[in-house]
């Protein structure tokens, strides 16, 4: 089973919207890229988060999943739990953002332009919580990449040897250093795609599973649902 192309396809923002996207008019100021070996005490810290957030939301928080860098056993990583969460509406922030600003949390990113997403941060401990609504197709692809590197140790070395190579080379200029990932990162897509063609693979099953019906309206049935465990 196919992905379709809004999926498979990168979003690409301008520079004028990403420059209207900061919330407080400009991006923070980056430091050089330090990558960490992989810390198993990573999974722990994203359980106290999803708790934390959802405490913060209750019902509010439709699903909690670690994802990125951090969320892969193995891989070094900048030490900053990235974790998706999955609410109503994103765009509805008054139904969210209050709770999660009481919670420690800072939103810092705004773009109604991608998939509506939000991004807010903290910093004790390092966290990037990235918000969609249901079905978000970044989200989606936030899953499939993170459980190809779980599942496949030849794209998760080659993923880490080329993060090290660019952190390197980017060291005076680190703004550059996401951007710099790109070719590799969409190389790894086009695999897990590919293997999705396949019927019985794990990423058609999470297709399958991302197009059974329209989102619900509301989250208030959810029982807000974590993840970090391997697929």
């Amino acid at each position: 089973m196919s992905f379709p192309p809004e999926i498979t396809q990168r979003i690409v923002s301008t520079p004028e919207q990403m420059a209207a996207a900061w919330v407080d008019g400009a991006p923070p100021r980056l430091e050089p890229i330090m990558l960490a070996p992989y810390d198993s005490g990573w999974p722990r810290l994203f359980d106290e988060q999803a708790d934390l957030i959802r405490r913060a939301l209750g019902a509010a928080a439709c699903t909690i999943e670690h994802v990125g860098s951090t969320a892969v056993p193995g891989l070094a990583a900048k030490p900053i739990i990235d974790i998706d969460l999955i609410v109503a509406d994103s765009a509805d922030e008054a139904a969210y953002l209050p709770g999660l600003e009481q919670a420690g949390f800072r939103l810092i990113l705004r773009e109604p332009h991608w998939h509506q997403h939000r991004m807010l941060t903290r910093t004790d401990p390092a966290v990037n919580l990235h918000v969609f609504s249901p079905n978000a197709t970044e989200h989606i692809r936030h899953l499939v990449f993170r459980d190809r590197l779980r599942g496949h140790p030849g794209d998760r070395n080659l993923y880490e040897s080329t993060k090290r190579t660019l952190a390197a080379e980017t060291a005076d200029n680190p703004a550059d250093y996401n951007l710099a990932k790109n070719p590799v990162i969409d190389e790894i897509y086009q695999r897990a795609f590919a293997e999705a063609a396949q019927p019985n693979s794990t990423v058609a099953s999470m297709r399958r599973a991302s197009s059974s019906g329209s989102p619900s309206p509301s989250c208030e049935s959810s029982s807000a649902p974590s993840r970090h465990s391997e697929a």
